[in-house]
């Protein structure tokens, strides 16, 4: 599972253009990089019943929320089985303070 959730990341680093990152985005100029680094990720933004690792936590605090949303809400990622609704839950779910409660992402918000 672990390996199938790498190679979609991969996959999604070389169809990262498609998604309209242009350098200035909300992701910065290497927006490829941050959805690899995300991997860890992945199986808790499958599921709500996985706990989040915590290498998925730390990296998660790194993140602007308005890079994570516009990852979580590609049709790309949604495409290879990551579910907005739980991965906007991921922050609350990492216990961290600094979460940005109330944020909307998409049509989802981040408890």
């Amino acid at each position: 599972m672990k390996y199938l959730i790498v190679i979609m990341l991969v996959m999604l680093v070389t169809v990262g253009n498609l998604w309209g990152f242009d350098g200035a985005g909300e992701c910065g100029s290497n927006p490829e990089v941050v959805v690899y680094k995300l991997a860890p990720c992945g199986p808790a933004a499958q599921d709500q019943s996985v706990t989040v690792s915590p290498k998925c936590c730390s990296l998660m605090k790194r993140v602007d929320k308005r890079c994570l949303c516009a990852i979580v809400l590609s049709k790309e990622v949604q495409s290879h089985g990551l579910k907005p609704a739980i991965a906007v839950t991921i922050p609350k779910r990492c216990n961290d303070p600094r979460r940005p409660k109330g944020y909307k992402c998409g049509a989802y918000t981040v408890p």
